[in-house]
């Protein structure tokens, strides 16, 4: 999963009439204050420029160079320990593809003198307003001017960490849709060209040369053994025919050389119905597995899904969840039931899971069995919630937050569930329906809509509908 810390390059604005000191200070603390957090970084040899800043755009120039030879950079921290000047930050950040945080340190009441005071506060804005009018993005958090040891800077840098990390991750990603889109779902139909313009690209297997390639491994070799060990201790296995678990490791030894060759960072495959009537198994488990190791992996074909899916987990670092929109809970109107047959995260589950046959897809006809669900119960955590569709070239999504809670299910409710309360549900499900999302939703531990949806919209140009700001009573139309 691509969700270490993201490295940052520093960028120091200046305005050269403020003395030399403020800039020493923000050299030494920003540093040390970023890797304090977990963040390498890097800033341009203050010998290169005046005070090592960036104030001419002759310097931007120059800083622009810099911030090209650091190939490892995932986002930039323009730190204005003064007024800063905005045509060198313009020169320095105009071709900058990367997202861009904008810190203003505060002036203090006992040191507002004309040779201490800092004047970021203003300063700040002329940064923003040359940046909006060369349709620069960037990220600008509050409180408008912050200290970067004051704990709401590091509050500020968690936040532009996730954007980054989702920004970047998503930059030329690749899902592997394993079969073909299950026959009866046109609801998970989606547009490759259009995922193709945002630099995600979609590779396409046939189920066909899986079964092919699981007919080639033997018992014996290095992959069968490999997934069998893996598998045997990843969850229950009491009373699974041994048949049954055969071909579930081939199954999953084929899907992990398909990852590792074609270099797949999510994957959405066909778990129904052919894999029952023609294997007998299902592959539930073997999502599971792969959620919990960080290749995201959706059920039915689900691409859209496995794109929100590897976003949620390059913004928490955590597995995310492929799941239904699935039943009510009682008459409780902010509670629903969230399900899938069993691609749940084995570590985000209440307890170890039971592989056990699908209670759905036995009685389909021409079913011969369909070992392979892994049942349990999701555990309570907050959650953020989302889903992906295209239309009209448009990326289309929304996010949500609410949490799974310890509310108890039947005994007798089939694959891997949770309670979910989501407040003023009722009217959120509303919206989701008249926007045409499919009946799949992402989950993932965490509250980060808020960063996700300042990724999706500021960076990545996408339609998002934010539902907790959605304001009351109004459905898009």
């Amino acid at each position: 999963m691509k969700s270490k810390p993201t490295k940052f390059a520093l960028l120091y604005g200046n305005r050269g009439f403020f003395p030399g000191e403020l800039q020493e200070e923000a050299r030494d603390t920003m540093p040390r204050v970023l890797h304090e957090t977990g963040h390498d970084c890097v800033q341009m040899d203050k010998h290169l420029t005046h005070f090592g800043a960036v104030e001419t755009p002759a310097e931007g120039e120059a800083y622009a160079e810099f911030l090209k030879s650091q190939d490892d950079v995932g986002g930039v921290v323009v730190c204005l320990p003064n007024f800063g000047d905005e045509t060198g930050a313009i020169s320095a950040l105009k071709k900058c593809s990367l997202p861009i945080l904008i810190q203003a340190y505060p002036d203090e009441l006992d040191k507002m003198n004309m040779a201490l005071r800092r004047d970021a506060f203003c300063g700040k804005f002329s940064i923003m307003d040359v940046f909006v009018q060369y349709g620069l993005p960037f990220t600008n958090l509050v409180p408008h001017t912050v200290h970067p040891e004051n704990p709401r800077f590091v509050q500020n840098i968690d936040f532009f960490d996730k954007v980054c990390r989702v920004v970047n991750g998503m930059k030329g990603m690749t899902v592997g849709a394993i079969g073909a889109r299950t026959t009866a779902f046109k609801t998970v139909r989606i547009d490759e060209q259009t995922l193709q313009k945002n630099d995600i690209t979609v590779e396409t297997f046939d189920l066909s040369a899986v079964f092919a390639e699981m007919d080639k491994i033997e018992k014996d070799s290095d992959a069968y053994t490999a997934k069998l060990s893996k598998l045997e201790t990843y969850t229950c296995w009491r009373g699974v025919p041994e048949d049954s678990i055969e071909k579930i490791v081939k199954l999953g030894a084929v899907i992990d050389k398909m990852i590792e060759k074609h270099k797949l960072d999510a994957v959405a495959i066909r778990c129904w119905v052919e894999m029952q009537q023609i294997l007998g198994i299902s592959p539930c488990v073997l999502l599971s597995e792969l959620n919990d190791r960080g290749v995201p992996a959706a059920c039915e074909v689900d691409i859209g899904n496995a794109v929100v899916m590897f976003a949620f987990a390059m913004a928490t670092g955590l597995p995310p969840i492929c799941l239904d929109w699935n039943n009510n809970f009682g008459d409780e109107d902010e509670k629903c039931i969230l399900f899938h047959c069993g691609p749940v995260a084995q570590s985000l589950m209440t307890g170890l899971g039971q592989v056990v046959g699908h209670g759905i897809l036995d009685r389909a006809e021409g079913v011969i069995g369909s070992y392979g669900c892994n049942q349990g119960r999701i555990a309570p955590n907050p959650m953020t919630y989302g889903s992906l569709r295209t239309e009209n070239g448009k990326m289309l999504l929304y996010l949500g937050e609410g949490k799974i809670t310890e509310d108890k299910l039947p005994e007798d409710f089939f694959g891997c569930a949770g309670v979910a309360e989501i407040a003023d549900l009722q009217r959120k499900l509303a919206i989701i329906g008249q926007l045409g999302h499919r009946h799949h939703v992402s989950v993932v531990p965490g509250h980060v809509a808020e960063a996700i949806n300042h990724a999706w919209t500021n960076y990545m140009g996408f339609n998002v509908t934010y539902l907790d700001m959605v304001p009351w009573n109004q459905v898009p139309a």
